[in-house]
Parts: C-alpha cells; sequence; structure tokens
C-alpha cells in the first residue's frame, strides 16, 4: 500500500509529525537525524539517526506486539517513517527504572548503577515549558492526566508490562535496561496504545560485560561514540529480532506438526 504525506502537523525535537492523505485516523512520522539533551539546551545530530531509530522503534514495537502490548504502528516506510494510529495521546510520561543513574542516582545520594529491589514507576507532566515536571498520583489525578486511580493503576501495569518486554528484548541483545520512557495514548476503542519511540533516545542501556553505556548518555556526557553505540545497539537487537522470529515459527510449525 502506499502511503502520500499530507501537510505538516507538528514538529518536534526528534520527529516531524504529518498527516497521511486520505487517512485521517494515521499519523506519519518522520525520525529526525538530530540529538537533543537537557529539554534542548544542548543539540547535535549524526547522519543516519533517524533511519536507526526508526528502524530499532519498529523492532521493539513488533516484539511487543507479539507479547499482547499494543502499539501505534501500522507500517514502516522509506528510511525513517513510520505511519501510526492517531491516538488521544496521554498528557504524560511514564519513566520505569530497574536500575539508579543519572539525575535520580544524585537526587538520592545513591551510587550510579545501584540495583532497585522492584522496578519503580514514575510519572512526568508532559509540557516542554515547564520542563516536563514529576507528578504524584494526585497531582496527576488534578491535572487530568486520567480521571481516576485505577486508569493510573492501568498506566503502571502497562509500563510494568512493557518493562518485562523490554528486560527480555535488549537482555538477548546482550544490553542491560537501565531506564526508559514510555508515552501512551487511548485509541478510538479506549484501549492504552504504546506511542511515540522505544530507542536509544529514551532508554538507558548498557553492555552486561563491560558497562558501557550505549544510550544518549554518551551524548550528554561527551563520552563520543554516540554514532557508533546507537549503530550497535541497532545490529544487536537485529540478530535479537531475527532470533525471536525463528523460535516464533518454529514453535508455530511444532504446534501444526
Amino acid at each position: 500500500m502506499e502511503y502520500s504525506r499530507g501537510k505538516l502537523i507538528y514538529e518536534g525535537k526528534a520527529k516531524r509529525l504529518f498527516e497521511v492523505d486520505g487517512h485521517p485516523e494515521w499519523i506519519l512520522q518522520e525520525f529526525k537525524d538530530s540529538l537533543t539533551a537537557f529539554n534542548a539546551l544542548k543539540k547535535g545530530s549524526f547522519e543516519n539517526k533517524g533511519a536507526l531509530n526508526r528502524d530499532i522503534t519498529s523492532m521493539v514495537f513488533k516484539f511487543l506486539e507479539k507479547r499482547g502490548i499494543p502499539s501505534h504502528r501500522v507500517a514502516d516506510i522509506g528510511t525513517n517513517e513510520m505511519v501510526t494510529e492517531k491516538l488521544n495521546m496521554l498528557k504524560v510520561e511514564v519513566v520505569v527504572r530497574n536500575v539508579l543513574a543519572g539525575s535520580t542516582a544524585k537526587k538520592f545520594g545513591i551510587e550510579e548503577g545501584t540495583p532497585l529491589e522492584k522496578p519503580l514507576v514514575e510519572f512526568y507532566y508532559k509540557d516542554d515549558a515547564l520542563a516536563d515536571p514529576f507528578i504524584s498520583d494526585d497531582q496527576a489525578l488534578m491535572m487530568k492526566v486520567c480521571r481516576s486511580q485505577s486508569e493510573l493503576d492501568e498506566l503502571k501495569s502497562v509500563a510494568l508490562k512493557v518493562n518485562e518486554g523490554l528486560m527480555t528484548f535488549f537482555g538477548d541483545a546482550g544490553l542491560r535496561l537501565i531506564d526508559f520512557k514510555i508515552e501512551l495514548g487511548r485509541n478510538a476503542n479506549g484501549t492504552v496504545v504504546l506511542a511515540d519511540e522505544i530507542t536509544p533516545d529514551s532508554c538507558r542501556l548498557w553492555d552486561k560485560k563491560t558497562g558501557e553505556k550505549m544510550d544518549k548518555d554518551r551524548f550528554r556526557r561527551d563520552l563520543g561514540n554516540v554514532a557508533e553505540s546507537y549503530q550497535e545497539v541497532a545490529e544487536r537487537l537485529k540478530q535479537s529480532f531475527l532470533k525471536s522470529q525463528s523460535q516464533t515459527l518454529a514453535q508455530s510449525q511444532e504446534i501444526k506438526s
């Protein structure tokens, strides 16, 4: 099927969003080569970043969908574009932490790399002008992020399911999932759906053997080899994804026989 790009709807730090001609229920996302950190106070880019992040997101979404976690992905087109379902986006970013790192470790005076006894789920109010502040459950309800505590609990449940899936997928690729951020929306049926992206921009990923950082912290902290690390993550996940597909096919054939 052909997808024709319509007019520009919105341009953010990492993506441009377009209408899809003839399909008001879809949006075309273009992944940009830009890199930003500290609420875009630090800016950079590298060639092919958008294509890498599109491919990584696509593989992650496909993997999670097989585990019963729906995403807004419809189709990949070109090298750095994805057609997605139009959602009623929730005005919140959901963060899951498995290991303390970055500003959270600093905030509590705990050594970076300290594992948590259980995953920590946090909400951040999505507003660039306010620098996406942390919000409690009561504050989330006050700001009408959700209508009830049960809906907030649903978001936490979805985030923890995503965490379980990512731990498996990244783990099979030799990557330790430290923390990640996701965005969620509701489709026309009211179902909570995974949106936006899951990439080294939105996750902290450390090499399981060496502890080397393989994510945007290389840009934040001027560690160098940013493009090489993103490329390495994409290559590893491709192998992990192909392995999972082969296992699924083998299981399917075994059931049929």
